[in-house]
């Protein structure tokens, strides 16, 4: 029988374990976790992102000269000082690496409880299941 990298297992390495309701459950939630883990670290990546263009802003107002400024929010341009806007991307830094913070939070949580599962479903299958990202 293929393993889960299309290799073809060694007779003693297969395991003709039936797939019990209580397996097939573990194995969704693994799946669940894992589509959720992919969310999390492309929310990660695009806060990161954001992080590094509000840097590039704070890094523009303080060459300034002390003029007002365009501060852009969503669709809208409003002007504002160069100290409003840059309590603006203080602000924005702060919330942003708090989301950021939690996130890392629920994706150790998630590994976490991938790391269970995979425990119980490889000892149950060994090789005959594949849980690793390919």
């Amino acid at each position: 029988m293929p393993d889960g990298n299309g290799m073809i297992l060694a007779k003693e390495e297969e395991n003709d374990a039936e797939v019990r309701r209580e397996d097939q459950d573990q194995i969704n939630e693994f799946g669940q976790l894992n589509a959720r883990l992919h969310e999390l670290r492309f929310e990660v990546d695009k806060l990161k992102k954001l992080l590094e263009k509000i840097d590039d802003a704070s890094t523009e107002l303080m060459m300034g000269d002390g003029d007002r400024v365009m501060l852009r929010l969503g669709q809208a341009m409003f002007e504002a000082t160069e100290d409003e806007a840059t309590e603006f991307c203080e602000a924005e830094v702060d919330r942003s690496q708090g989301i950021i913070d939690k996130l890392a939070e629920e994706e150790a949580d998630i590994l976490e409880q991938q790391a269970a599962l995979k425990k119980l479903l490889y000892g149950r299958f060994g090789k005959s299941i594949n849980l690793e990202e390919s």
